[in-house]
């Protein structure tokens, strides 16, 4: 699940703020077998039923890190299961309920009843979305068959890192590596969905437009030059600066249904963000939140 912004009435500057799926890798991607702290992330109601999925990123042992509108509760979402194979979605028909190899949506991965969301609200406050969110795993991550693979966990950007980075290189230097389990092609005949873990690069385009207004990190969707993009299926997914496992931002919402473009993520990098996260995750490993600069 991706949320795409549908802009109308520009001209009076207004912004009507349409929801609807859209956010896996497109353009130039490749399977994702380095960034094995991104999971796929489902969604369930208080009766088991499956509402939605997104991405994210284990931060920490029992923190995994995803988008707002995705643990936002108006979803019905009250728990979640979350997969970190590569290939964790392979072989589910939606239309049948036959779950992957790998059981999802029904079965494996690690659980959590716990959800957290920063105060995204329907795009409320645009362009400050508040669209971050956690979930709490209900047991760490060394408990569970996935303690092998994290010998490690992802950094989260220090506060203001990215105004400084593009005031020093400028924007066109700036790249970025996305990661998540999304759709990877949608036009209006058809869907491609891998429910894999792919990867790709995306350009900064911009910090400062009516779009980001600090909030929002504006990247280039475009797969010219090698680059990719998003579409539905990555929300919460992190955009990474560089090649580094420094998170920046997460991703967020896009502006074309065909996921086209630009994509925006939002930005990690803020006092306030840095400081909820914190408080919301579990107090013996706040201290294993790693906070580094660029």
């Amino acid at each position: 699940m991706r949320r795409t912004l549908a802009l109308v009435a520009l001209a009076a500057g207004l912004l009507t703020l349409g929801a609807s799926p859209a956010g896996a890798i497109t353009g130039n991607y490749q399977q994702d077998f380095v960034h094995s702290y991104v999971g796929l992330i489902a969604f369930y109601d208080s009766a088991g039923k499956f509402t939605h999925r997104c991405s994210g990123s284990l931060i920490a042992p029992s923190v995994f890190l995803t988008a707002g509108h995705c643990t936002d509760a108006t979803t019905g979402a009250t728990q979640a299961r979350i997969w970190f194979e590569q290939d964790a979605g392979v072989g589910f028909d939606p239309a049948t309920g036959t779950p992957a190899p790998s059981g999802y949506p029904v079965s494996g991965g690690v659980t959590s009843h716990t959800l957290y969301n920063y105060g995204f609200a329907n795009f409320a406050g645009f362009p400050n979305t508040h669209d971050v969110g956690l979930v709490i795993l209900d047991s760490p991550i060394s408990q569970s068959k996935y303690a092998s693979q994290f010998t490690s966990f992802p950094a989260l950007a220090a506060a203001g890192s990215l105004d400084g980075l593009a005031t020093q290189r400028g924007q066109q230097d700036v790249t970025f590596t996305i990661s998540g389990y999304g759709l990877s092609l949608v036009n209006p005949v058809k869907l491609v969905s891998f429910r894999e873990r792919l990867t790709a690069t995306e350009k900064l385009n911009n910090l400062g437009n009516h779009l980001t207004g600090g909030y929002n990190i504006q990247t280039s969707a475009s797969p010219g030059n090698d680059r990719g993009g998003t579409c539905s299926g990555d929300s919460g997914g992190p955009l990474l600066y560089s090649s580094t496992n420094t998170i920046v931002a997460v991703n967020s919402f896009g502006l074309n249904a065909n996921c086209r473009g630009n994509d925006f993520m939002y930005r990690v990098d803020q006092q306030p963000v840095l400081d909820w996260i914190l408080a919301h995750s579990p107090a013996g490993e706040r201290g294993l939140i790693q906070i580094a600069s660029l």
